[in-house]
């Protein structure tokens, strides 16, 4: 679409809608959305970057006929009633990814989904954010601004409401002519089992060892160090959580792994490592300087390379297998190949982990039936395994290239 017939849409087109704070304002709003017909857009605001965790802090719905609701779920923790109605109809969520976990956090689960950022992947759309597909698809600019707002204020000012309301404006339309994009792509079945998946997802396992995400942590090549850096991660974990604080707000990445690298000997000469000379931070220096002295008297030290599950990091293939670096330098070309055919990311043909399990360890017998079977067992569905496993096979029987 040229850009002179892109139309802004400054304001929600039924005007602004009230923030819903009460239970009796939550029922009215429900009996609101009940009436209405067809499925329901659905998005949620966190507080990232601000608070601990990754509550929801606000939930905007929009359905046909039932015009836009705005749910503050602090004000209204029990979301009973919103929770049962939102069991049957279809939600249509943009990076459904991002807010499932908080929504079902909250009581709210889909039986039914469409994601228009995953439908705008396969059908290659180059960009995906919401307002990047709106203005191509439909012709909409919307306003942006407050994505990364610290929506735990209250009151929420009227900018952040019309912003949230925005976001779920425009989402069924989009969500419609989509559709009729990726059945006229052939694509309406891969996209089914897609958000089938999404659905059924299991929630996120409580990962091993958090710590070990501290940013920067790769600079960090010594047990004791390590245990340093776990110690003062717990203890910002704890103080984060107890006062509803993002951590980094607490004490930033940096200043963990600079404290253990430094492994300083007192409380002031830790006062001295970066990242620990704000107010805040000097005022609490005896807190992490305890942290310090526990990583330095562990008895347990965590080892530098944590054991994995799965393969080894590609980088070492060719030293350790020479055989599965060239079936993985293979495989990765024929699935860029077909992602390229039918225009469709290369990582939402087939994932890069699915492909480095294969390579690393394939099947015994080398068939179509045998490396569909190995491709499932990874995560991979029905439409991808369609799509590359007689080019997998071929690459798995190829004879190396003279030299690899």
């Amino acid at each position: 679409m040229q850009l002179d017939a892109v139309q802004m849409l400054l304001e929600p087109r039924d005007g602004l809608p009230p923030v819903v704070e009460d239970a009796e304002a939550l029922a009215k709003a429900v009996q609101r959305l009940r009436t209405g017909t067809g499925p329901i857009a659905i998005d949620a605001e966190r507080a990232s970057g601000y608070r601990y965790g990754q509550r929801a802090y606000l939930v905007q719905l929009r359905r046909a006929g039932g015009g836009t609701v705005v749910v503050d779920p602090i004000a209204c923790p029990d979301l009973t009633a919103l929770g049962e109605l939102l069991k049957e109809p279809e939600w249509v969520v943009h990076a459904a990814s991002q807010d499932l976990a908080c929504l079902a956090d909250i009581g709210l689960s889909p039986s039914l989904l469409f994601d228009t950022e995953l439908a705008g992947r396969l059908l290659g759309y180059p960009r995906v954010a919401l307002g990047t597909l709106v203005e191509e698809v439909l012709g909409y600019r919307l306003e942006k601004g407050h994505a990364a707002a610290d929506w735990s204020t209250r009151p929420l000012p009227n900018d952040w409401i019309r912003y949230a309301a925005l976001d779920v404006e425009l989402l069924v339309e989009l969500r419609d002519a989509l559709e009729i994009r990726l059945r006229d792509a052939g694509k309406r079945g891969w996209a089914a089992e897609e958000f089938a998946a999404l659905v059924a997802a299991p929630s996120p396992a409580r990962r091993e060892e958090p710590w070990r995400r501290t940013s920067g942590l790769h600079r960090v090549r010594k047990p004791r160090q390590l245990a340093v850096v776990r110690e003062l991660w717990l203890t910002r974990d704890r103080i984060a959580e107890r006062r509803d604080l993002a951590p980094g707000r607490v004490l930033p990445d940096a200043a963990i792994v600079e404290a253990a690298l430094a492994l300083p000997d007192t409380a002031d000469e830790l006062a001295n490592v970066p990242g620990f000379g704000g107010r805040s931070t000097k005022r609490h220096v005896g807190t992490w300087f305890k942290a310090v002295e526990a990583g330095r008297a562990a008895q347990h030290l965590p080892p530098v390379a944590r054991p994995g599950t799965g393969p080894p990091p590609p980088r070492s293939w060719a030293s350790r297998d020479a055989a599965a670096a060239a079936r993985l330098a293979a495989s990765r070309e024929a699935v860029l190949a077909i992602a390229e055919q039918h225009r469709v990311p290369a990582e939402n043909l087939l994932s890069p982990d699915v492909v480095r399990r294969l390579a690393w360890e394939p099947p015994a017998v080398i068939t179509e039936e045998t490396v569909g079977a190995a491709l499932r067992a990874t995560g991979a569905r029905t439409w991808q395994v369609a799509l590359t496993a007689p080019a997998l096979v071929a690459t798995l029987l190829a004879e190396p290239a003279p030299g690899v």
